[in-house]
């Protein structure tokens, strides 16, 4: 009798315990919307990315209403997993004019003592996080031809950015850090001086590239040890009336990895279509490749003797599988991640 007693104790702890412990798993919402006139659950962007709960393995959808967002946007570290949408392309406009050299606002200064803006602080939406997705709206740094004046600066790993229109001058995307992936697919890109620049391995599928004044499209800085760089496949390359001669790069650091893959080039593109930075020693570490380019711009027989034309052999290389090669064996599901569900 006294051991039916004691588990019958002992059996009612544990659903004590079971009961509290599900009555304590608080539940998060798994989406949200900003809304400017108050009908969605915030008004601003990053008052909803700040209410997201810290380091979640779920993904979050943000939903954001038509509307001018004057914001400074930041997705830090621990906010990863969180899919913005934009209710239209036009519509949605996240916009900022800070640049490098700026004046911080009352004499303020930053943790290094600095107290101006540089090109890595110019940003109008910085994604630190990773998995994050941004689709359907428009980032903007509306600065002017001031100098870097970065619109979407990205540190994060696993970045999808799709159907978006990024706008600036000079260095408009800033696809930071090295040994990150990014993919851009059937985005509006548009800018003057390397209006696409960084480390990262970053592909661009389907996108249109508007260059804004003769300079340079890309300054890939890939380091050493990075297989690929910026990989262009079936793009558009079209220009302002007034950018007669662009290149297609020019290397930030000397591995600069660059491949532009089906691409239509407008006439704008310079005959010799790549730049060494005025250094020769760089033409020996890139890569500056094509593979069947067309239009007025695609002149394979002018570019310059250092840069490459692909065959299908080597173009095999160039599959998305292998660009964006699974880090980890034990989920072979993580390899799709640049998938929009």
């Amino acid at each position: 009798m006294k051991i039916l007693i004691y588990l019958g104790m002992l059996l009612s702890t544990i659903g004590v315990f079971s009961q509290n412990k599900t009555a304590n798993t608080p539940k998060y919402p798994t989406s949200f919307t900003v809304a400017k006139d108050g009908s969605g659950d915030f008004k601003s962007i990053q008052e909803a990315v700040n209410s997201f709960r810290d380091h979640s393995q779920v993904r979050v959808k943000l939903y954001i209403k038509n509307g001018i967002y004057e914001e400074k946007v930041v997705i830090p570290s621990w906010k990863p997993n969180i899919h913005i949408i934009g209710e239209s392309k036009d519509g949605v406009i996240i916009t900022g004019n800070d640049f490098s050299g700026k004046p911080y606002p009352n004499g303020l200064k930053d943790a290094t003592g600095k107290d101006k803006f540089s090109t890595y602080t110019s940003h109008t939406v910085l994604v630190d996080a990773p998995d994050i997705i941004i689709e359907n709206l428009t980032i903007q740094n509306t600065a002017g031809r001031v100098g870097q004046a970065v619109a979407l600066h990205v540190e994060g790993d696993r970045f999808v950015c799709k159907n978006c229109i990024l706008l600036g001058n000079q260095d408009t995307l800033y696809v930071a850090r090295e040994g990150t992936k990014q993919y851009f697919q059937d985005c509006h890109i548009e800018g003057t001086v390397d209006f696409i620049f960084g480390k990262s391995t970053a592909v661009f599928q389907s996108c249109t590239l508007k260059s804004l004044s003769n300079s340079y499209l890309t300054a890939a800085a890939t380091p050493p040890y990075q297989a690929f760089g910026f990989v262009f496949f079936d793009c558009k390359l079209i220009a302002d009336s007034t950018a007669q001669k662009v290149y297609l790069g020019r290397p930030w650091r000397p591995h600069a990895k660059t491949v532009f893959i089906r691409t239509a080039m407008g006439k704008h593109i310079a005959p010799a279509g790549w730049d060494n930075w005025g250094n020769s020693e760089n033409e020996k570490t890139v890569i500056y490749a094509e593979y069947l380019s067309t239009g007025e711009g695609a002149k394979p027989e002018q570019r310059v003797a250092w840069s490459k034309q692909f065959n299908n052999k080597i173009l095999k290389q160039y599959s998305l599988a292998n660009i964006f090669a699974n880090d980890n064996p034990e989920k072979p599901e993580s390899s799709n991640w640049f998938i929009i569900q």
